[in-house]
């Protein structure tokens, strides 16, 4: 409710309590105590009128790099603003940098739920305009939340619909609807892989592709959309697809069924240093895991992961408070992980591989 509160407040400032509950809906007396209990966020004046507390944070990105995932990640200091009670909360993009697919995804992730959250989020492309025309070539602005400020100009969205399609190396940022997904996405990601990777690939890429895509959609339990898309690197011969929902997450859906379906799994997520890494290493490993009683589910990711070996291929699981990154190589497969980043909601999956001629012979 606190986030209903502060977008009703951010477009409704000084409003006394009796209308807040009015046009929210809610119970008079359950608002008041909210609004009392969290001094740090509302202030109220000599009239018993309610606004938010002004303040705000920026958090920058660039020079002249490639930005990653990771730079996205080593970005914040402190608490994520969706913990904090800045209202405001303002992304620098630097000129020269050059974002690539896995950093945008978080980003636009990010800026998405702040503004569901109730706050207010402000893009600045002031200095490098080449990243600005960009991401709206791949559809950037096309799923980002209307409400966000973009500077100088927010950009029409003309490019991306006017190039749409035309490249196999590209497929623009697509909505995910948790209620209705779109069946063409996996298919559409399978045929860019297939076209730049070459057609040895193009079953194994579909299998991985639409398991990574079931496994968002059916662990994702929000109203928020989700989004996907593509990207082909040519100089570094590598591809990236990203796919991200805005819900509880994989672990967030598991952890709540482990306990009685899969208690050896749950003793393993006890003695462990990080339990939501324990069950995500866990199903990679061993896979079976699900929260619906069907057989053959749940073994998807480790079915992917499998399939992801032949190509040398990474993929890194982003949930709310961590990450997983699973390497494959010639040698085998390691996990890697990183703990006690900025709450972000919902699983953000990123699969890279390079493209290379070892990967064709493990294929034979």
């Amino acid at each position: 409710m606190l986030g209903q509160i502060s977008e009703f407040l951010t477009q409704n400032p000084k409003s006394k309590a009796r209308t807040i509950a009015s046009r929210l809906a809610v119970d008079k007396s359950e608002l008041n105590r909210l609004l009392h209990d969290n001094k740090d966020k509302f202030e109220q004046d000599e009239e018993f009128r309610w606004s938010i507390i002004n303040s705000s944070c920026s958090i920058e990105f660039g020079g002249a790099t490639w930005l990653t995932a990771e730079h996205f990640e080593n970005a914040f200091s402190d608490n994520s603003p969706l913990d904090t009670s800045h209202t405001s909360v303002i992304f620098i993009l630097k000129d020269g940098c050059k974002p690539m697919l896995d950093f945008i995804g978080r980003l636009l992730a990010f800026c998405n739920q702040l503004v569901s959250a109730g706050k207010k989020v402000t893009l600045d492309f002031e200095g490098p305009k080449s990243a600005l025309s960009y991401l709206d070539r791949i559809g950037f602005f096309d799923v980002l939340n209307e409400n966000i400020e973009v500077l100088p100009k927010r950009p029409s969205g003309n490019r991306s619909k006017a190039y749409k399609g035309n490249n196999d190396g590209v497929i623009e940022f697509r909505m995910i609807d948790p209620i209705a997904p779109d069946a063409e996405i996996p298919k559409l990601l399978q045929h860019s892989f297939v076209s730049c990777g070459g057609q040895s690939r193009s079953q194994s890429m579909f299998t991985v592709l639409a398991e990574l895509y079931g496994n968002v959609i059916e662990h994702s339990q929000t109203t928020l959309p989700g989004f996907a898309g593509l990207q082909f690197y040519p100089k570094a011969k590598k591809i990236q697809t990203v796919i991200s929902d805005n819900g509880l997450g994989i672990v967030g859906t598991l952890s709540q069924v482990v306990p009685q379906k899969y208690p050896h799994v749950a003793l393993l997520m006890a003695a462990a240093e990080h339990p939501g890494v324990a069950l995500l290493t866990e199903i990679f490993k061993v896979g079976a895991l699900s929260q619906v009683n069907s057989d053959g589910r749940g073994l998807g990711l480790k079915l992917s992961g499998q399939i992801a070996e032949k190509f040398s291929a990474r993929i890194s699981i982003r949930q709310s408070n961590f990450e997983l990154m699973v390497n494959y190589d010639r040698h085998g497969v390691n996990f890697d992980h990183h703990l006690n980043l900025p709450y972000l909601a919902g699983t953000h999956i990123c699969f890279e591989f390079k493209l290379d001629a070892s990967c064709d012979s493990r294929l034979n």
